[in-house]
């Protein structure tokens, strides 16, 4: 009895120890994702140049496209990159802050793992901490912001577009996202809603200069009409948007018809030309002007519309479908015996096609009121407009994020230092807790670091500024020195994207403490005898 006591002990210790070294293993993988993006954060960020499998390159410092096209064989990485799809996905900017904040959410573990702490005491006192920040964060540090007020919500998307490499072009990006924005919100009875990746679309067409980017005041299409006599210029054109082919009725596979004489054929033909002329006469009563349709339409249905002066444009995408009909007013309709007058969109100023290059734009402009907006990009290459259509897209998702929360955190660190004071005054010396305001510091300190200041020097006047009550000092990213944040440079963050950031890092490095062992499924080779437990089961 007393010889198995020992025994026991030590497989313990075993199993601790084996669980200790996962642990570590796991921080030291979220710890080098974060190493990886630290010089893409603020506004001297750097930008990394990456080759996909196919040859192609991406030239970019957001966050979430360079994990995107990043290979990585650890689990814990894994996870790490799948945060960065998260608060893309969720708030569309701070991918870059989420992940290196959560790589130094890990690293603070790191010495209470070695002095043998249980994870659960980290991670409880990591929850702590996190609930306390998103409280401080909503009560005390943040303020509210008035819709009405363009100039301060500019300042606000400034602040995020001031990052990317967009920032050259800032005033043009921040009147394009915040147009198209208050183009696309929709206030229901006081539930606002603002679906940008459905009805704000980005279209680039490379060449000209990216100055030409604008918002049109309406939607554009990559079309161009079906039959060269059809106009290509209409004023206050009338609209009709079908979802069904002008054409006769095709069999799903082989379809078999027998014929027994001459005629049978010739009175076949003659439904199947009566059944488009039936279609096309529906769309003539209407006296539409334009007709757009998601599927085909045959040569005779052209031929009757050009004779009725109608001008047809087919196979659409859904998706532009359904934001014409956002942008003029008209309803798609399944079928022609059904259209009604409602039906017809007249909410349109303008259709014309014009040519970029050697291919045909459709332009239905002038909307009245209109709920859906392209955005056109014009730029000198591919890669640059594939660039500006990631910064745009942040820059959107900062518009949308302020209309459905109007409040604002200071930047530049900020926020994070003054988070990082509260949470340090309530916690003991050398405990988790503290740990994770002392985290919080990676901010502004990576900003220091990356526009090549003295980070210890910096960080010390930041703490002593915060010390003496100035909340809203934080790191200049572009000198290094520290400044007041909100009058001079006007460095403002939307509170929601602050908070995804907190609450994604803080939990994504409670998840991975909470790993004590990786166990990977291996596949048995062919030869190989099948493991003794499976053989058993067998038997």
């Amino acid at each position: 009895m007393f010889s198995q006591q020992p025994i026991l002990v030590l497989s313990q210790n075993t199993k601790r120890e084996s669980g200790r070294k996962v642990q570590l293993e796991n921080i030291n993988a979220g710890k080098t994702i974060a190493d990886v993006i630290r010089t893409c954060l603020g506004p001297q960020a750097m930008l990394k140049m990456l080759m996909d499998p196919m040859g192609g390159i991406v030239m970019t410092n957001d966050g979430n496209a360079i994990l995107r096209e990043i290979t990585v064989q650890h689990p814990a990485a894994k996870s790490m990159i799948e945060i960065a799809r998260t608060q893309d996905e969720e708030v569309g900017d701070g991918t870059t802050s989420v992940i290196v904040l959560a790589g130094e959410m890990l690293a603070v573990a790191e010495q209470f793992l070695v002095q043998n702490i249980h994870p659960t005491v980290i991670i409880r006192e990591y929850r702590q901490a996190l609930e306390d920040a998103v409280q401080l964060l909503h009560d005390k540090i943040s303020i509210p912001i008035d819709l009405n007020d363009r100039a301060k919500l500019k300042e606000v998307i400034r602040s995020c577009v001031a990052t990317k490499y967009i920032s050259r072009w800032s005033n043009l990006a921040v009147e394009i996202a915040l147009d198209a924005v208050n183009t696309v919100t929709v206030n229901d009875n006081g539930r606002i809603e603002v679906d940008i990746k459905n009805y704000a679309k980005i279209e680039k067409i490379p060449g000209g200069s990216i100055e030409e980017s604008r918002v049109l005041n309406g939607v554009m299409i990559n079309k161009d009409v079906t039959h060269p006599k059809m106009k290509r210029y209409i004023e206050n054109p009338r609209i009709v948007l079908l979802d069904c082919p002008l054409e006769y009725k095709k069999g799903e596979s082989q379809t078999n018809i027998e014929i027994l004489g001459e005629q049978d054929f010739t009175k076949l033909l003659q439904l199947e030309e009566e059944h488009v002329q039936r279609q096309c006469e529906d769309i003539i009563a209407l006296k539409p002007d334009i007709v757009f349709t998601e599927k085909g339409i045959s040569d005779l249905a052209q031929h009757y519309l050009v004779k009725a002066g109608i001008t047809a444009i087919r196979r659409l995408r859904k998706t532009d479908n359904n934001r014409l009909a956002r942008a003029c007013g008209a309803t798609i309709v399944n079928r022609t015996e059904e259209l009604k007058e409602t039906d017809v969109g007249t909410g349109a100023g303008k259709f014309e096609i014009k040519k970029f290059g050697d291919e045909y734009f459709t332009f239905i402009t002038e909307c009245k009121n209109p709920k859906a907006c392209t955005i056109l990009l014009r730029g000198a290459s591919k890669d640059v407009l594939n660039e500006i259509e990631r910064n745009l897209q942040d820059a959107l998702h900062v518009a949308k994020n302020l209309v459905v929360c109007p409040r604002l955190v200071a930047g530049g660190g900020a926020a994070e230092m003054a988070v990082s004071q509260a949470l340090a005054a309530r916690a003991p010396h050398a405990s988790p807790y503290r740990a994770v305001a002392h985290a919080l510091e990676i901010i502004p300190r990576t900003l220091a670091q990356n526009c090549g200041a003295n980070t210890i020097r910096t960080l010390t006047a930041l703490r002593a500024q915060h010390a003496a009550g100035a909340a809203t000092a934080g790191v200049d990213g572009v000198t290094g020195q520290v400044r007041d944040m909100a009058a001079p440079l006007a460095v403002w963050e939307p509170l929601a994207v602050k908070l995804q950031v907190y609450k994604t890092a803080v939990e994504t490095a409670i998840l991975l403490l909470r790993i004590d062992d990786i166990v990977s499924g291996s596949k048995k080779k062919n030869n190989e005898p099948a493991a003794p437990a499976a053989m058993a089961a067998q038997e």
